[in-house]
């Protein structure tokens, strides 16, 4: 997949050019927490000719760039617009937007009441096997692992099938709910083994606002959103910018339904 920006169409001279596709990147792009492989990367640099194309994950651009970018290309360059932490920090053809602080939002008091509350629920959940990085701090958000993002992906696979089970994020995110009523949170569960939470209306539907701007920056108005994602149904991390009126929504299995919806779709 090329790495320069400029040996594609500018957004204004797409054949498509009112029409936006977005991906979420875990289970959609790439297998949970695993690389693209080569076969979508072609795809997504053939759509890109066709239309503008945008990466909407909710964890943080180091994450991305594990995932879809390379030692010698940057994620940022792979898309048109590239959204990590559910667009609270975004850049637009390689260049940097605005970003927003979750704990600026909250504040600080608030902040720890939160933390010290997972940390000792986190003590008491019984689950197979327990690692490190339980809480994980971002701009945007924080991610909450009742197993700890340093698990294997051995590790990971197993728990996700525990929760199935067992329901513990699921549990998890009603005692949170219950402690904390007045904060203004919202609690998404993703991925195989963690949950976001946020400000209420930081969803991923934040990083529409910056689609909506392009309008008085190339003259491009993004009348047809299409957003691809896994987590879609509710309580998933995908779920309410896949209901958003704004978009229009494909629920995928894997990143191989991914590639077979976009062929039929765009002709690839």
């Amino acid at each position: 997949m090329a790495q320069a920006g400029s040996v594609y169409p500018p957004l204004e001279d797409r054949p498509v050019k009112n029409t936006i596709c977005l991906f979420d990147v875990d289970g959609t792009l790439t297998p949970a927490r695993l690389s693209a492989s080569p076969q979508m990367l072609q795809l997504l640099s053939m759509l890109r000719h066709k239309c503008a194309i945008g990466s909407i994950g909710g964890s943080d651009l180091i994450k991305q760039q594990e995932q879809l970018g390379t030692p010698a290309i940057n994620v940022t360059s792979l898309f048109d617009f590239c959204f990590a932490e559910n667009g609270l920090t975004a850049f637009r053809l390689g260049q940097p937007l605005a970003s927003a602080s979750f704990i600026g939002w909250l504040g600080e008091d608030k902040y720890k009441q939160l933390v010290n509350f997972c940390l000792r629920y986190i003590s008491e959940i019984d689950c197979p096997v327990k690692r490190g990085t339980f809480v994980e701090f971002r701009n945007g958000m924080i991610n909450v692992s009742p197993i700890g993002r340093n698990a294997t992906i051995e590790e990971r696979l197993a728990f996700n099938k525990y929760d199935l089970e067992h329901r513990i994020r699921e549990k998890f995110v009603a005692a949170l709910q219950a402690q904390f009523p007045d904060f203004g949170l919202t609690y998404s569960i993703g991925g195989q083994i963690s949950f976001d939470i946020f400000p209420t209306g930081w969803d991923k539907t934040y990083c529409l606002r910056y689609l909506e701007q392009e309008k008085g920056i190339s003259g491009v108005e993004y009348s047809t959103v299409h957003f691809f994602g896994d987590k879609t149904e509710k309580g998933g991390n995908d779920y309410e910018i896949y209901e958003d009126q704004r978009t229009v929504g494909h629920a995928v299995r894997n990143p191989e339904e991914t590639m077979e919806v976009l062929k039929e779709m765009f002709g690839l």
